[in-house]
């Protein structure tokens, strides 16, 4: 694994050109957004009006990826990306042509119309926009990748905000021209950026694209819902965008009223979420090891909550003080709080939201990538839907319909987010107990990095990313387990004797884990063959399996003679007609004494990976190695790579 971090990407043409797209697309479309409303603004419209077209725009602008998407995710799908990614950055110079032709003459019919075509510009960049980077990346770049992505959006849309909404305001008279032009030279930088994006081919060429919308909506939807895992990687950044959404929307409002501030505290609380999530976006490649590392989604959840909590207590008075600048509102007392609580919030996002997108990249076939990002937009936008009514409503005393009256919450806005707090610790837990997947991570990365040093290389190259694979590793100590658990990106079950498996507490989590207990034949002939069994359908079914052949802990360092469970395991798969491929790994103790390799067989198999222990802690280092016959002539002349302790 090259020991590169993520910003070396941006000085890479197969990523950068990409990342200036993106950036540029999401800076546009909020310099055009916030334009619209500096242009209301400007043309001293009634604050009725004003207030129609402000609401009337977020929905126009999002009714496209109802409409679309699933057409989007086909055409994502069946054309080489580059080209597509081409195609849509010219119709965003069309579509700003028009926005453009709307500032001069100012039209909002016109802007409204232009504002529909950005929905459906961004629509069918959106498939293309996550499925393109498991093509341009290495498995243990994704994290990093995904995280530059994300803190590059989220700072766009920022700056973009603050840009387009300083136009009218600087520039008076020579607003609607100035717009205009901006909108349309970012539009064409972003097309001569999209040219330098190489060629990356199509998921599924020989797709059949099906126009029927709702139909196919449905199947796309029922796409993502396929793998569990990534079922509900999709239902959390759903949930990301309901809580983004309740929060930015309400935050105009909580910043003049419950912080007494001025539109320009909105603008610096809107930037310290956002520099938040970028910060937080940017660390998951570190705190993962780069790797595909979901044990963050629950570190985030957590953190979400408890600022979300904090943030209500922090400020739900209505403050003394009303017309405060930033200088002003940070000597107010609790106000570092309230932005310490703000950043947070952005920070844990990041963490949250981040590996999401890493999972579905790495869980879903490539033939289907777009389809899910598509089917994820499209459940996106039902949430954001879904987080504006709610937060009108619950702020809400009453509603009468058809002439009855029902009583609502009539929730502060502090209160609000207390609300959303707890709803988002709802959320995660009901998450993490339908996919204990998650949890596992957390506790095993949570585990693992506070009491080793890790240096993961090779794992997701060499671990299949999808389908059977039976792990073979040496034993060497009791947490040679949960550290090959905390490595590896996919879910593995392991085979443990069951005298461990049952000790009391740890039960729980084992069984949790899906582990697999096991007894020797003179023991327990019939566990042993029930334990076989679950092996076999695991394998069946594309999982993971993880056994430790030599039966039980080394004692001197060295390997001891393998017992017949992995022969017997291979065997059985082959009669059935699936061969199984094995991935090993081979421990080496941190006196730097190499055990002897395990069998010619097994070099032959495909892995490579290492991790390293702190020293003084009975600590160990692992390693696999590849097929290749160079690996097989230095393993042999006994070159090992020596591990950092």
């Amino acid at each position: 694994m090259s020991g590169q971090n993520q910003f070396a990407l941006l000085r890479q043409r197969r990523f950068l050109p990409y990342f200036v797209v993106q950036l540029l697309g999401a800076f546009n479309d909020n310099v055009f957004r916030q334009a619209i409303v500096g242009l209301l603004g400007y043309m001293a419209i009634d604050q009725a009006d004003k207030a129609l077209y402000t609401q009337l725009a977020p929905a126009i602008f999002i009714l496209p990826y109802f409409l679309f998407s699933a057409t989007a995710g086909q055409i994502a799908e069946k054309l080489e990306k580059q080209r597509l990614i081409r195609i849509t950055t010219a119709m965003e110079i069309a579509i700003m042509s028009v926005a453009a032709v709307g500032f001069l003459t100012q039209s909002m019919v016109v802007l409204l119309g232009a504002l529909f075509l950005t929905g459906v510009q961004s629509t069918l960049f959106g498939p293309v926009k996550y499925s393109i980077l498991p093509a341009v990346l290495r498995p243990e770049e994704l994290t990093g990748g995904n995280g530059l992505v994300e803190m590059g959006t989220s700072i766009a849309i920022l700056l973009g905000m603050i840009f387009g909404g300083l136009i009218f305001a600087v520039a008076g008279a020579q607003g609607p021209w100035v717009a205009g032009a901006a909108l349309v030279l970012l539009a064409v930088a972003g097309n001569l950026a999209s040219r330098a994006i190489p060629r990356v081919d199509a998921g599924a060429p020989e797709l059949r694209v099906r126009w029927n919308i709702v139909r196919e909506s449905w199947a796309i939807w029922q796409l993502t819902r396929r793998r569990l895992a990534v079922r509900n990687a999709v239902l959390g950044i759903s949930w990301f965008w309901f809580v983004g959404t309740v929060l930015t929307g309400n935050l105009p409002v909580y910043a003049e009223a419950w912080l007494g501030g001025t539109p320009t505290l909105y603008v610096f609380a809107l930037a310290l979420f956002s520099i938040g999530v970028g910060v937080g976006s940017l660390l998951c490649e570190k705190l993962s090891a780069r790797t595909v590392e979901i044990g963050l989604v629950p570190l985030g959840a957590i953190g979400m909550t408890g600022f979300l909590l904090d943030l209500y207590f922090a400020r739900h008075h209505v403050p003394a003080a009303s017309g405060l600048d930033v200088a002003g509102f940070l000597v107010q007392p609790g106000s570092w709080r309230v932005a310490t609580d703000l950043t947070g919030i952005g920070l844990f996002t990041g963490f949250f939201v981040v590996p999401l997108f890493a999972l579905i990249q790495s869980r879903t076939p490539k033939a289907e990538l777009a389809r899910v990002i598509a089917g994820l937009n499209i459940q996106n936008s039902l949430f954001i839907v879904l987080a504006a009514v709610t937060g009108i409503v619950l702020q809400m005393d009453s509603l009468t319909v058809a002439g009855v009256t029902v009583p609502l919450p009539g929730l502060s806005i502090p209160q609000l987010y207390l609300a959303l707090g707890i709803a988002n610790a709802v959320v995660a837990l009901y998450i993490f107990t339908i996919v204990p997947e998650f949890l596992m991570r957390f506790l095993s990365w949570l585990l693992v990095r506070a009491l080793y040093r890790l240096r993961i290389r090779g794992v997701e190259e060499h671990v299949p990313d999808e389908g059977a694979g039976l792990i073979v590793c040496n034993h060497v100590s009791y947490m040679d387990a949960l550290i090959l658990a905390a490595s590896i990106p996919r879910p593995v079950r392991f085979v443990m004797y069951h005298r461990i498996f049952n000790i009391p507490v740890m039960r729980w989590i084992f069984r949790t884990a899906k582990a697999i207990p096991i007894a020797g034949a003179r023991e327990d002939p019939e566990l042993m063959q029930r334990a076989f069994d679950q092996v076999d359908a695991t394998l069946a079914e594309s999982g993971l399996v993880c056994i430790f052949p030599e039966g039980g802990l080394t004692r001197d360092g060295e390997i001891a003679p393998f017992r017949t469970g992995v022969e017997r395991i291979l065997a059985r798969a082959a009669a059935a007609g699936r061969p199984v491929p094995v991935v090993p790994i081979v421990g080496q103790t941190s006196t730097g004494r190499r055990p002897a390799p395990a069998s010619a067989d097994m070099a032959a198999a495909s892995a490579s990976g290492e991790r390293a222990c702190p020293p003084g802690s009975g600590s160990t280092t692992t390693r696999a190695f590849d097929p290749s016959p160079a690996t097989r002539t230095a393993f042999a002349r006994d070159e090992w790579v020596s591990a950092e302790t």
